[in-house]
């Protein structure tokens, strides 16, 4: 097995998830730039190296079975095993209401389901896909990107500032945390630690670029959990101040 650290980060042509693939580079990874749109994740990879970044483009879409099926085949020919995955990609859906907000009272099932699909089912079916790869490491890590506004302990406290009411994203990072406490207890004993991570709220596309938080602050913690020791925490939830109550 090469010593060679194998990284694969979805959603990584911009924003946090660029910067988790240029972080976990820095540190000596060689990292699969995982992005459904060709040009922005060829534009991404080119960058990276530029930057000395060992990375290589896997063309993903988390949506599709037959896209992550060919982009874990891809990662095998290309490193032959994976010792962390950062599944970052993810939607936010559609606002409903005043600004950047969902109304639950009037929100689109359709975008509900499209939202779930991304944030949810697309983690699940590339955690499933990429198992067999990260099996062959001797430190296999998974990061799921959450969202503080995903802790249902904040979001129901009248006292804490979750920020607008958005009825179909933030239940989507709630269930991510639980299915990442799933995987924890079906991984329980093995070497594989998996983490949810949030990054805070970061000045990108994604938030309309209105945060008081760069990529890359958004980004360390991601690396902070792909990255950890053996013997590390599992099953657990974090930002940068440390664990976030469910």
């Amino acid at each position: 097995m090469s010593e060679t650290k194998i990284a694969l980060v979805t959603g990584a042509n911009k924003g946090i998830g660029y910067e988790i693939a240029n972080g976990l580079g820095a540190l000596g990874y060689r990292v699969g730039v995982g992005a459904r749109d060709d040009a922005r994740r060829e534009s991404a990879v080119e960058k990276l190296r530029a930057a000395g970044v060992d990375a290589f483009g896997v063309p993903l879409d988390v949506t599709g079975d037959r896209s992550v099926t060919e982009a874990a085949e891809l990662v095998e020919e290309q490193a032959g095993h994976l010792d962390a995955l950062v599944n970052n990609a993810g939607i936010s859906g559609e606002a409903t209401g005043p600004g950047w907000g969902q109304d639950p009272t009037a929100l689109d099932l359709d975008v509900v389901r499209t939202v779930v699909e991304t944030n949810v089912i697309g983690v699940i079916r590339v955690t499933n896909a990429m198992l067999p790869l990260l099996r062959r490491s001797a430190s296999p890590r998974i990061v799921n990107v959450s969202s503080s506004v995903g802790s249902l302990t904040r979001q129901a406290d009248p006292d804490i500032d979750v920020g607008p009411v958005m009825a179909a994203y933030a239940p989507t990072k709630s269930y991510l945390n639980a299915v990442t406490v799933q995987y924890a207890r079906q991984f329980a004993g093995t070497d594989i630690l998996i983490n949810a991570a949030c990054p805070g709220l970061v000045a990108t596309d994604f938030t309309g670029f209105n945060g008081p938080r760069t990529p890359a602050q958004g980004a360390a913690t991601a690396i902070r959990l792909a990255t950890l020791p053996d013997g590390g925490p599992t099953g657990s939830f974090f930002e940068d101040d440390g664990v976030i109550p469910w």
